[in-house]
């Protein structure tokens, strides 16, 4: 591949390790390529960090948490998570030009939870870390040993390996290390080997732009899966998050549990979108196409299934391929385009073998399926496949790509039955003429999120993990602050402490 070369040094990025709190390079200055899915060429080199680098951020991590300052004082942590949203502020357009160019995130999308929105949240997270009640006296309690006083301490939990995928490289950054520092832990961050460059500049910003104490946040980017498994693995790490496919998360889950290390993770989804008989069938189809082509169709909570009435059906396949063929796609450096590439090859030709899949097992093939005419570009054309059986193979397995699977419905009740038909359980939606029907369709619904009649579930503070095989633990809120504390509880008789 030839070197389209400049990115890294128009944002100015110094891409090294952090450990310990010095930038350095991976062991034996190794590196490895960072592709551009759009243009397929290499934008340049990523320290790729082996075994040994990542001992030495183990150790540092383990020596900063022990050394008991860090988790001690709350308002330092806040001091600190306020100088980094600071200096991400000052290099948003940095994380932007990284984001459009290792991602293939079209740039519309960095204006909000791709990167704006989520910068904004680190006050949130600085808020908890100052005003969160680490101490709480429970009411006394009355025993045939007398009357007791009850303290319940909230700790951190020690050294988190956080493990971010590359769809949302920046959010998720923020997202696991805004809770995980806030509540006093030390962090080792591994992000994704496709988006690299979004970790190593965070860790330039940390470096030079915070009063983060040394080995309280390190961060190895590398290409090895060698490297997630020895962070997961390692006894002297207490505490997993992680955001990624299902089938990783079991393996992970299987290594942390050696040690009983806390775990928390997002995992897949196969949300369902139900229209109601009553909905306005054309909005609601035109929308979930939208939704679900967004970024690639490369998001874990993308609504991929549509429900839709046998006696609307028709109505709303035209609607869904109408709207498939009108997506605006192509250079994600362009503020009209919606959906850019795909992230690598391997998962463009894993979305077109998804679609082959459906269509041999009976579904129909309505709009898109095939790789665009373009010069370059990962890219899949937005896909709707009709006449799906809620059991087959498109119906219940993640793509990861813009693909819809519409299935038919003959009442509510089958409605609710076809959605909860699944091993997953992360979002989904409702809409309905009747604002009461759809909440109450909604209730019945076993995920973790479901919006209604357009209304959006997400906010920072909105406590969110997934049910089923989508995840284990909250994340956003105060559950997910509380997430990466521990809590003990220490007794005294009635008075004697408490006062």
């Amino acid at each position: 591949m030839a070197n389209s070369g400049g990115v890294d040094q128009r944002v100015g990025l110094d891409a090294r390790l952090l450990i310990g709190g010095e930038l350095v390079p991976a062991e034996g200055n190794a590196t490895f390529d960072n592709v551009d899915p759009y243009s397929e060429k290499v934008l340049g080199g990523a320290p790729d960090a082996s075994t040994a680098d990542a001992e030495h951020a183990v150790a540092a991590a383990r020596a900063a948490f022990d050394d008991g300052a860090w988790a001690a004082d709350p308002a330092f942590r806040a001091r600190c998570l306020r100088q980094l949203q600071q200096a991400a502020r000052k290099a948003v357009e940095r994380f932007r030009a990284v984001l459009v160019a290792e991602v293939g995130c079209p740039i519309v999308m960095t204006r909000d939870l791709q990167l704006e929105t989520t910068t904004e949240e680190i006050e949130y997270w600085a808020g908890l870390a100052e005003g969160y009640p680490y101490r709480t006296w429970l009411d006394p309690v009355t025993t045939a040993a007398g009357v007791s006083d009850r303290l319940v301490i909230r700790d951190p939990v020690g050294v988190v390996t956080a493990i971010t995928p590359y769809n949302y490289p920046y959010q998720q950054i923020m997202l696991k290390l805004g809770p995980a520092l806030a509540a006093g832990n030390c962090v080792i961050l591994k992000p994704s080997p496709l988006t690299p460059w979004t970790a190593n500049l965070f860790a330039q910003l940390v470096a030079e732009e915070t009063d983060i104490p040394a080995g309280v946040v390190n961060v190895l980017t590398g290409s090895s899966d060698e490297l997630g498994r020895f962070l997961v693995a390692d006894p002297r790490v207490d505490m997993v998050t992680f955001t990624g496919s299902t089938a990783v998360g079991r393996m992970i889950a299987a290594s942390a549990g050696q040690t009983a290390k806390n775990v928390v993770m997002e995992l897949g989804g196969k949300s369902a979108n139900i229209l109601l008989d009553d909905a306005d069938i054309a909005a609601g189809v035109r929308a979930n196409v939208l939704r679900m082509s967004r970024h690639a169709g490369q998001g874990c909570s993308n609504l991929t299934r549509l429900l839709l009435p046998r006696s609307r059906y028709e109505e709303g396949l035209e609607v869904a391929a109408e709207a498939a063929a009108a997506v605006p796609w192509g250079d994600p450096s362009d503020p009209t385009t919606h959906m850019g590439p795909l992230i690598s090859d391997a998962q463009r030709d894993k979305v077109l073998g998804h679609i082959e899949r459906g269509i041999a097992d009976g579904a129909r093939l309505v709009a898109g399926g095939r790789r665009p005419d373009a010069p370059h570009g990962y890219f899949v054309e937005a896909t709707v496949l009709a006449d799906v059986h809620p059991d087959s193979y498109v119906a219940q397995e993640e793509a990861f790509g813009p693909v819809l699977a519409v299935i038919p419905y003959s009442d509510d009740d089958e409605a609710v039955a076809i959605a909860n038909n699944s091993r997953y359980g992360l979002a989904g939606a409702v809409s309905s003429a009747s604002p009461q029907r759809a909440f109450e369709v909604a209730q019945r619904i076993r995920t973790a999120i479901v919006d209604t009649n357009g209304a959006k579930y997400y906010g920072v503070d909105t406590p969110r993990g997934g049910m089923r095989e989508s995840g284990v633990g909250d994340e956003y809120g105060v559950g997910g602050f509380e997430s990466f504390t521990e809590a003990r509880v220490i007794s005294a008789p009635a008075g004697a402490i408490r006062h």
